[in-house]
């Protein structure tokens, strides 16, 4: 697998099980050629095209690699910038190309502009991912200011429309996923919050009918955490572009003279079905994008105190609940909201990260000692990127928060967004929470960030318009400058629930919060769309009594949903009765049986809860030898339900053992996928997890 240079400029880049075939021509324009099944190489060529007549140019019918604004080009671009002169226009020509191992660059430069453009391509040889970024590079003495600034454009290889996969959710019901057929025009998914947000999703997803196991699907996912675009076309030739990369809006970098900035990066695809998709880009971020410390090891079960005391936390109740996780089997105790400053609701105390000494007079050795005696690992809850009004950090200093002097401060749930882009800012942020990891045995941090950006005055920047961007960096450094100082610490990444849950936060982060919404029932549609494109390990999920009145749902069916990613607790452990307490440990005993095959084993969906009532998905182990099905239904309609389950994912040639609603069964991997188990699914609430191991 490998980039493969063919004459006349023409580039193949050969994946697992495709092709991507790009090239420049005599003139120097750029082209893409081809993406998908591999073809004889010697095969691709470029063809010549003119002008369709004044209206509709050969540059506007092009296919091009990226796009930039200029000449007789009216579609949609993927860079703009403008110059000293202030001409907005790019002219292109190429300047060569560099392969080093499995990389390829192409370098252009502006016919009279200091301005360089490297596009940059890398093939994995394990599977049929791409990497993609821009580079820009100021070669002058004056600024120039990029106000659009994509990072990659991909041109579909089919004539007939696609249907865009992406998702259209809301804080409480992230990752709902919704088609759209793109007939003609265009279609946007975007962020404009200064995160990735609950809406829609940094990605594509473009097909044809494609289902599970079947049919064309490509695919490009952005590493990138703050305000994202992904712009779809199909014009009057039939052709549909896309591009991805940070949002336009409200956007301008300037690029100082001798800098060069890289895009966020984009991972991008060809495969068959949408399955074959999810495991593939599994696989590859938990392999070579979420950060090494952890990535190649089991999360810990943990319990988090939020739903037993919300902000009334204090030494007590909290070594209560810490003694009760402990019987249950947990291995991480995490402090929620309420330990810090004064905090007593959430209109205080945010930026004043010091122990609240009337809760905890003897500090939180005490509370930290004694869970590290119970045999379990402490966590603590921060939100450093905010501040309320009411607090000692914000009457110090209320130029650190985003603000413009003539108007008056949203306080979303009374706080505001500090500055990030300051450099005392940042420095005060990690300071405080490298003090508290110095001082304290903690083992992780549960990062929130509870609100969007507004008024997003930012006056220590000569660019305002770069905060979005620079925040971003900014919260990335922090991270990552912990983690190198303290290796021994896992951080999550939390926003408002899903807000931030994302490639770009997985490529500093350890772990994302899914969604405040933890009702089971909900979260078998949730956790479905979130599967799509982010990775299993690094979902958590817990299992709480929210819902429990309106869907009285067991504890052993939000168990089944909850072990389907990184098992969590948050119930209020306190008002448990012994026998529930039981019904906890042995789940949480079941979880650490097969949660390497949940984190690390490919996940087969074989049946949609919201498409026939009955959510069933297998995953199972690399090598074929081990594999655990959950099955899980809040109710069937119309007095049965008897179905066939197609255990997806097995060898055809090895036999298996399981046992399914109390009867054991020895069948083929072929057997049990193409004839399956019958089963009877009947009542509310049916769960039952399926434990299939090579006999």
């Amino acid at each position: 697998m490998a980039v493969i240079k063919c004459d006349n400029n023409i580039f193949v880049l050969e994946t697992k099980n495709t092709h991507y075939v790009l090239g420049v021509d005599k003139y120097g324009y750029n082209h893409h050629l081809y993406w998908g099944k591999k073809c004889d190489i010697k095969d691709y060529s470029m063809e010549s095209i003119g002008d369709e007549n004044s209206n509709h140019t050969m540059l506007d019918e092009f296919k091009q690699e990226y796009t930039v604004f200029g000449s007789t080009v009216y579609r949609e671009c993927a860079l703009k910038a403008e110059f000293s002169d202030k001409c907005r226009e790019i002219n292109l020509r190429y300047e060569g190309h560099t392969i080093e191992g499995s990389r390829l660059t192409l370098q252009f430069s502006d016919k009279h502009y200091p301005l360089q453009i490297m596009l940059n391509y890398e093939v994995d040889d394990s599977c049929d991912i791409i990497t993609r970024w821009t580079s820009l590079k100021n070669t002058g003495n004056s600024m120039i200011d990029a106000e659009k600034l994509f990072s990659a454009e991909f041109c579909l290889p089919s004539k007939k429309p696609y249907i865009f996969k992406n998702t259209n959710g809301a804080w409480g019901g992230e990752f709902m996923q919704t088609s759209n057929l793109l007939d003609g025009g265009s279609l946007v998914f975007e962020s404009r919050k200064g995160t990735s947000g609950h809406t829609n999703s940094p990605y594509f997803i473009a097909h044809q009918n494609a289902d599970e196991k079947r049919g064309d699907v490509y695919f490009a996912s952005l590493i990138y955490s703050g305000n994202f675009k992904v712009s779809a076309s199909r014009d009057l030739y039939s052709i549909t572009r896309v591009i991805i990369g940070m949002n336009d809006f409200d956007f301008s970098y300037s690029l100082q003279p001798g800098e060069t900035f890289d895009t966020p990066k984009v991972l991008c695809g060809h495969t068959q079905g949408f399955g074959e998709m999810s495991r593939q880009m599994n696989r590859f971020v938990v392999n070579h994008i979420m950060p090494k410390q952890f990535n190649d090891k089991v999360l810990p079960v943990l319990y988090n105190s939020w739903e037993a005391t919300f902000f009334d936390v204090n030494c007590e109740n909290q070594t209560h609940l810490a003694e009760l996780a402990a019987q249950i089997g947990v291995e991480l105790f995490v402090m929620d909201d309420g330990w810090f400053g004064k905090r007593n609701n959430d209109c205080a105390g945010l930026g004043d990260w010091f122990v609240n000494k009337d809760k905890f007079p003897n500090g939180l050795d005490e509370l930290i000692d004694h869970v590290n005696a119970l045999g379990m690992d402490f966590g603590i809850w921060v939100e450093p990127e905010m501040v309320n009004a009411d607090s000692d950090l914000f009457r110090a200093h209320p130029d650190w928060a985003y603000h413009y002097e003539t108007r008056d401060a949203s306080e979303l749930r009374h706080q505001l967004v500090l500055n990030m882009t300051r450099d005392d800012v940042s420095q005060y942020i990690f300071h405080v929470l490298d003090t508290l990891l110095t001082k304290h045995n903690i083992k992780y941090i549960k990062w929130d960030m509870n609100r969007p950006f507004s008024e997003t005055g930012a006056q220590n920047l000569d660019n305002p318009k770069m905060l979005y961007y620079l925040h971003t960096m900014a919260v990335y450094n922090i991270v990552d400058r912990l983690k190198k100082k303290h290796p021994q610490v896992a951080i999550e990444s939390c926003s408002s629930g899903g807000g931030r849950a994302d490639l770009g936060a997985l490529s500093h982060f350890d772990q994302v919060w899914t969604s405040d919404n933890t009702d089971a029932v909900d979260r078998m549609t949730i956790q479905n769309g979130y599967t799509m494109l982010r990775p299993v390990k690094a979902m958590r999920a817990w299992v709480t009594d929210i819902g429990w009145i309106s869907k009285p749902a067991s504890l052993d069916f939000r168990f089944n949903i909850a072990m389907q990613g990184s098992l969590g607790v948050g119930g209020n452990l306190s008002n448990y009765s012994q026998e529930e307490l039981e019904i906890c440990k042995k789940n949480v005993a079941l979880y650490k049986q097969i949660r390497e095959l949940v984190q690390f084993g490919d996940l087969y969906r074989i049946m949609d809860v919201d498409e026939g009532e009955i959510l069933f998905n297998n995953y199972v182990s690399p090598d074929k030898t081990r594999a655990v099905a959950f099955i899980a239904s809040a109710g069937t309609r119309f007095f049965k339900k008897r179905v066939d389950f197609l255990f997806d994912g097995l060898d055809d040639r090895k036999r298996y053992s399981l046992t399914v609603q109390g009867r054991k069964y020895e069948k083929s991997g072929s057997y049990l996928k193409n004839v399956g188990i019958p089963l009877h699914i009947r009542g509310a609430y049916y769960n039952e997890v399926v434990m299939i191991d090579e006999i």
